[in-house]
């Protein structure tokens, strides 16, 4: 099964492969859009898209400005806006009293993008792009900085120049892999997660890894190697005894959300038998029975409920 990745992987990996994709990023907003400031989508060649900047309606004039900048070897720019009333009756009308302000960037005249794409991707820091009227592009992530200059196209519909930031990936450590895992890893790398599973057992190691890392170690052996630390833990092994011994080693460390998949009771009885300082040091950051109450049941119900609240922990909603 194919796993959608974000843009920036995409854009990563067609920057190595020079296969005519252009980025298109979104520098600012006002109003009513689809997306925020920072957005982004890539367009192929061969019609592909990863990313959207609107509900469908406005990517095929989009997609056609990227393969002309693609084609051009040039910077280009785009101002999309249906704020005015006029645009509600018009008949490809979008509904939305927003504009958009888009940047187009060939990604075959981008050496060594991919190279700060992969920084990012590894934490090394948020991803910084700018833009400058003349056709300056410079990114950077941690140490990783590339700067190239193109020239900007002549009917370019508004000022190139721009920056925007891109947080570093939320990450997340799943200790136990099990029926959920598939769609569990599906869904938070669709969602932008950057996923490693913890799992010694050989009859859940997938051949196809579609987590970012697979470590088949111990708990504590694993966290040692995980850098940067990740943001979130999940234990779900399905086995009594290797989820005490992840919940044991997870204690020690300071990742603020630790959840702990099973009924309240298989909770009680994993506490217990906890020493009582790792369980002092557990209680403030364990979210158990993990997953929001979404209804259904079976192991595409409660990926999808971990998934929901694990990304409303992260945006800093009421879950």
């Amino acid at each position: 099964m194919s796993v959608h990745r974000h843009p920036l992987e995409v854009s990563a990996r067609a920057s190595e492969a020079g296969d005519s994709s252009a980025l298109v990023v979104v520098i600012a907003t006002e109003g009513s859009t689809y997306v925020r400031q920072g957005a982004m989508a890539v367009f192929a060649a061969d019609d592909a898209q990863t990313g959207w900047l609107s509900g469908g309606c406005l990517e095929p004039e989009i997609a056609r400005r990227a393969r002309h900048a693609v084609a051009e070897g040039h910077l280009d720019a785009m101002d999309i806006d249906t704020r005015d009333d006029e645009d509600l009756f018009a008949g490809s009308a979008v509904g939305c009293r927003g504009r958009l302000h888009l940047a187009l960037l060939p990604l075959d005249r981008l050496p060594g993008w991919s190279q700060v794409v992969q920084a990012w991707w590894q934490g090394a820091g948020p991803l910084t792009l700018c833009l400058a009227a003349e056709g300056d592009v410079l990114a950077q992530a941690g140490d990783t900085h590339r700067r190239w200059t193109l020239p900007v196209a002549p009917a370019a519909h508004a000022d190139i120049a721009g920056d925007v930031t891109v947080p570093p990936p939320p990450r997340v450590a799943i200790f136990g892999a099990g029926p959920e895992t598939r769609m569990l890893v599906t869904v938070l790398r669709q969602l932008g997660w950057h996923v490693t599973v913890v799992e010694r057992r050989a009859r859940w190691i997938p051949a196809d890894n579609i987590a970012d890392t697979w470590h088949i170690l111990s708990p504590d052996d694993a966290l040692a190697a995980l850098e940067p630390a990740p943001d979130a833990a999940l234990v779900m092994h399905h086995h009594f005894e290797h989820d005490r011994e992840a919940l044991a080693a997870l204690a020690g460390t300071r990742i603020p959300f630790i959840g702990l998949l099973g009924p309240v009771r298989r909770r009680e009885d994993l506490l217990r038998v906890l020493p009582a300082h790792l369980h002092a040091l557990l209680a403030p950051r364990l979210r158990s029975p993990i997953g929001l109450k979404l209804g259904g049941q079976g192991p595409e119900a409660i990926a999808l409920s971990i998934a929901a609240q694990l990304q409303a922990w992260h945006h800093g909603e009421p879950a």
